[in-house]
């Protein structure tokens, strides 16, 4: 059975995560430690919070670098809310710099009459990449769980695999290139639709493990 390390940075919420990985068939594995990343089949970094305390509690753990190796290995590695917002340069929350995996920044939705902040509740996905393993089996359009106030902008616009719409804004809900995948939305809390995704990382990571 595929392991999947879950990074333990003191700002996810390891336990919704860490059941939806079991139910899609995974062994989950809380870590913060960089061997163990290594050893993992796959890494899953969620987050909920703030960027900059984010980025301190990462960096404070020493786990800055073992995740970008492992992304630059060709580990497969999904990002989730948080986990996807500091990925990038920099965020409009907060003044320190992210992970730079992603190149672009993480703006503030702006306020719009009629439009809640924070984005909160159900919405739908329209898929960029409807190719993507990630989407396989799933309805059109689907409806995931967002719960954020910012949002990603990456600099190339290849890398996104589906927007959503928030007031009159459409914006970044997921990238993906090569095994980098990363959402803004919350599986672990989308229902089937959310364990159909996850499903379907734990399908991509079996296939590389066991080719």
């Amino acid at each position: 059975m595929a392991v999947i390390a879950v990074v333990d940075y003191d700002m996810g919420n390891l336990h919704s995560v860490c059941k939806g990985l079991e139910k899609a068939g995974a062994t989950p594995l809380v870590t913060y430690c960089s061997q163990e990343l290594a050893k993992a089949d796959a890494i899953v970094l969620p987050g909920v919070g703030a960027f900059d305390p984010a980025v301190q509690h990462l960096r404070s753990r020493g786990l800055e670098q073992p995740i970008k190796d492992a992304i630059a290995s060709g580990k497969p590695f999904l990002g989730i809310c948080l986990g996807l917002q500091i990925l990038f340069e920099s965020s409009a929350e907060g003044t320190l710099p992210g992970l730079g995996i992603v190149p672009g920044k993480v703006r503030r939705f702006r306020s719009e009459p009629g439009m809640t902040i924070p984005h909160m509740g159900w919405n739908q996905l329209q898929l960029n990449q409807p190719k993507n393993l990630l989407w396989e089996h799933l309805p059109i359009d689907p409806w995931v769980y967002f719960v954020h106030s910012y949002y990603v902008e990456p600099t190339n616009p290849q890398v996104l695999a589906a927007t959503v719409t928030h007031g009159g804004q459409s914006f970044t809900a997921a990238i993906a290139h090569e095994n980098l995948m990363a959402v803004q939305f919350h599986p672990e809390k989308s229902s089937n639709v959310g364990l159909q995704i996850l499903s379907n990382f734990v399908a991509q990571v079996r296939e590389k493990v066991f080719a």
